[in-house]
Parts: C-alpha cells; sequence; structure tokens
C-alpha cells in the first residue's frame, strides 16, 4: 500500500448495537440467562467507514441518524475516527436506527451471531441526501454501499459515481435482491454465502458452489463477484482475471464476528483505492477481518493498519 491517503466514500447505515451474549440460543418460547449486555456503535455503513479510516483512508460518511442521544453518539464516533460527516443527516421525526445482536459463545469454543436490523431514520434517506455527489464524485477513489439504507439512494450513489469513472462496491447485505441499474453501474459485487446464494439461486455451501453462483451473477453483468465464505475465505471473480481464492486467517480466540464481513469487504476496498492488486487486497482483508472476529462488538474490534501490518508479519513469521 502506497504512502497516499486514498479518499473513500461510504453511503449507509448508522445503528447503535444492543448486544446480548449467551452460551445458548433461546427456542421459541424458551428464555435463557445471558452472560453480558452492552451498547456499541454500529451500522454497516459506519463499520465499513471507521475500518477504512482507521487503515488510514480519508473517509466521507453519507447517511442519516436521528435527532437523539445516539445520533449524536454516532456523530461523535465517527468525529474521533477522523471521519467527514459533513453529509451525515439529522431526521427531526424518526429515531436513530438501531440492531439487536445475539451473540452465541458455545463451550467448543465457536462463536455465531443473529441480528435484528430497525432501519428507523436509516431508511428515511432520500436521492436529495446526496446530491453534492453531482459536483463531487469524481474527487474519490472508491464509493462503498449496502443494503440498510433505501435502494434508489444506492442507484444514484452508483450511477454518479460510475459517471465519474469511480470504482463502486456493492455489499449485497442484509440480503435483498439488487436491481438492474445497481448491477449496471457496480464495480464490485460482495455477497457472503448466504446472500450469494439468494442472488444467484443456487446452494452455495462450499467453494464449488460459489463457483456456480459466481457464474451466474457474472453472465448477468456483474464486472467482478468477491464472494466471502466465512472460516473458508473468500473468492473473487472477473472476466478478465479468473479466480482468486484467499483462505481465510485464523486468530485464537474468537470472540465476535459481528462485524467480520464489513471489516473484509472495506478493507479489501481501502487496499484497492490505496494501490494493491486483487490478491493483495484479499490478502490484507483477510487479516483485518481475521482481528476484528478475535475482539467484541462492532465499532470496537475494527483494527488499525499498524495492527493489521503487525499480525501480517506475525504470520508470515
Amino acid at each position: 500500500m502506497s504512502s497516499d491517503r486514498p479518499r473513500i466514500l461510504v453511503v449507509g447505515s448508522l445503528n447503535m448495537d444492543m448486544i446480548a451474549q449467551t452460551s445458548v440460543f433461546p427456542k421459541d418460547g424458551q428464555t435463557v440467562k445471558g452472560r453480558s449486555f452492552r451498547k456499541a456503535p454500529g451500522g454497516k455503513g459506519l463499520n465499513q467507514a471507521v475500518q477504512a479510516a482507521r487503515l488510514g483512508a480519508d473517509v466521507v460518511m453519507a447517511g442519516k441518524v436521528g435527532c437523539d442521544a445516539e445520533g449524536d453518539e454516532l456523530i461523535g464516533v465517527c468525529r474521533q475516527e477522523g471521519i467527514d460527516v459533513s453529509h451525515i443527516l439529522r431526521d427531526t421525526g424518526t429515531a436513530t436506527g438501531c440492531a439487536m445482536i445475539l451473540v452465541e459463545e458455545r463451550p467448543d469454543g465457536e462463536v455465531s451471531n443473529r441480528i435484528i436490523v430497525i432501519p428507523g431514520a436509516n431508511g428515511n434517506m432520500t436521492p436529495d441526501d446526496i446530491a453534492f455527489l453531482e459536483s463531487e464524485a469524481a474527487s474519490f477513489d472508491m464509493v462503498l454501499l449496502q443494503f440498510e439504507i433505501p435502494m434508489e439512494v444506492n442507484e444514484r450513489a452508483a450511477f454518479l459515481a460510475c459517471e465519474a469513472g469511480v470504482p463502486v462496491m456493492v455489499n449485497p447485505a442484509p440480503s435483498a435482491p439488487v436491481p438492474r441499474p445497481l448491477l449496471d453501474h457496480c464495480t464490485y459485487l460482495s455477497p457472503n454465502e448466504t446472500e450469494a446464494s439468494d442472488l444467484a439461486g443456487v446452494p452455495v455451501e462450499s467453494p464449488d458452489g460459489a463457483d456456480k453462483a459466481a457464474r451466474i451473477l457474472l453472465q448477468s453483468g456483474v464486472r467482478n463477484v468477491l464472494i466471502t465464505l466465512g472460516e473458508t475465505g473468500a473468492v473473487l471473480y472477473s472476466p478478465e482475471g479468473g479466480k482468486i481464492f484467499c483462505p481465510a486467517v485464523r486468530k485464537l480466540p474468537a470472540a465476535d464476528p459481528t462485524s467480520a464481513g464489513d471489516s473484509f469487504v472495506s478493507s479489501f476496498c481501502t487496499a484497492l483505492a490505496d494501490g494493491a492488486d486483487h490478491e493483495q487486497a484479499l490478502f490484507f482483508a483477510a487479516h483485518a477481518a481475521a482481528l476484528t472476529v478475535s475482539e467484541a462488538g462492532a465499532v470496537p474490534s475494527l483494527p488499525d493498519r499498524e495492527q493489521v501490518l503487525c499480525f501480517i508479519d506475525e504470520s508470515r513469521r
């Protein structure tokens, strides 16, 4: 990665996460005793913006929060991370978005989660809220989008970025169909196994399943498909570069996978915008995501550039 700071725009959600940790997920009608509860800043947009900023990018965040204490706190987090908040708007009629996260820490050491997202002010974003892109799109090196805001906002952002020749990453999470206009204007589409299966209409339970899903998505006109496969790793497919597989990196003990996907996608994009090639960007992102899984919380778990580089050196030794 070069010494110049890439400029990245994240258009997406800002949520306050409510996180409960337990040794077992409750079944239907069952009550279980949890281990702990905490609140933490999150939202896929905020997670990706913070990760890019901690890796050294010059980050602008575009989103919407409520006129409440949670909104104040989330904007404060962005400012603390050095993120430009001039395009985070306040919604006077709707509360800041939130997510209810249940983290299961099993006796065998494995960790999994279940998440319910309440959009709140995120759901009230409109294309007019990103009108600044009409004149400023060309100033960015990369634009990151996710699906926790209205789709028409993503479509407009992707169109304006594409018209300016700026690469666009679409992270289709939570899972939803990708409209044709968004597909036509995105450079990278990065689903996980579940999202890839939903989009392609085929099971994605192994690398072979990912291969089949990627072929279907590439045939639909997607330029590059990056499928994350959890503990298996990630695979990037493109008509020009073929297939690049990057195995997952393990760092024990695992603590919380909540923002691992956001870390991976943002780290990949930051590395690309900073001059890395696809293989280098995947390698860098895999190490960043491994560090994220090893810590609890969404934003609190995201590593900085020095941590990632030190972990890469440690892994090589």
